[in-house]
């Protein structure tokens, strides 16, 4: 009888290495064959995999999760307070994905978890093997970087102006030699550097020589108070009743239905040359 293939040994992950530790349950996942780059060993951890000392990934296809809704939460009850940075990798392989990722955000929100979604096992490899590789980068790649020279701080504030490009900003370096300088200078002799039209001078005297609020709303506001609306005149007319108290009662019980018609009430009140 044949023996089936042994599997893969499983090591206990070492405190300093550069190979992703993977949990023996993901023995068989397509993203392994993803992962490209960067090291991997099997090992006993309690995530699926560990990118780096403090850092625990948890694997979770939606189509998996559509039809065993109860293992993630099993899962995450498992991590307990492991690891510092606890993510939940996503693999959108269903059509509708929506509700399922609103769900699972809420429980990773509730958890301490943050979540990442991938369209692809291609993906989801990618995002595993960057983990691991930035395991030790500062955040200095991601910060803004911001620039404390006056020649870098000039080129920041005077390109923000629409058409102005570095070159321009050289140019007026050179030209006017401050900042100071750049902003009293008037159109005549922008327009005479190279370079610089109608258009380009006229927004940055618009840039140096216009508020910073906008009153236009105000104006309106302004205007709209002070503008009267005419009154429409309505007028009255107040027209005379005659009253009924004059009518005989045996005639005005045969004729109620007269009541309302002014010459019904003359008639029968005698006051009519009709009768």
């Amino acid at each position: 009888m044949a023996q089936p293939p042994a599997a893969p040994p499983v090591v206990l992950p070492s405190s300093i290495g550069n190979n992703i530790i993977m949990n023996p349950l993901q023995r068989g996942n397509p993203i392994l064959e993803s992962i490209r780059n960067v090291g991997k060993e099997y090992g006993d951890i309690i995530a699926d995999y560990q990118v780096g000392r403090t850092t625990g990934v948890l694997f979770l296809s939606l189509k998996y999760h559509r039809l065993h809704p109860e293992y993630i939460a099993t899962r995450i009850e498992k991590l307990g307070i492991s690891y510092n940075l606890r993510i939940l990798l996503i693999l959108c392989d269903i059509s509708e994905h929506r509700d399922a990722i609103r769900e699972l955000t809420k429980l990773c929100l509730i958890n301490n978890i943050t979540i990442l979604v991938a369209f692809s096992s291609d993906e989801a490899g990618h995002y595993l093997a960057t983990l691991k590789q930035f395991e030790h980068k500062p955040p200095d790649l991601i910060k803004e970087r911001v620039d404390k020279d006056y020649t870098s701080m000039l080129r920041t504030s005077l390109t923000s102006i629409s058409r102005v490009n570095k070159t321009d900003v050289e140019t007026l370096r050179t030209s006017f030699g401050s900042f100071a300088n750049i902003s009293k200078a008037d159109s005549t002799r922008l327009q005479n550097l190279p370079g610089f039209g109608q258009v380009k001078v006229k927004n940055i005297r618009n840039a140096f020589e216009k508020p910073f609020r906008n009153n236009a709303t105000n104006s309106l506001a302004t205007s709209s108070r002070t503008r009267q609306i005419p009154r429409r005149r309505l007028t009255v007319k107040v027209i005379r009743v005659h009253p009924l108290a004059r009518v005989k009662k045996r005639r005005w019980d045969r004729h109620r239905h007269l009541a309302l018609d002014p010459h019904a009430v003359r008639v029968l009140s005698g006051t009519s040359n009709s009768i």
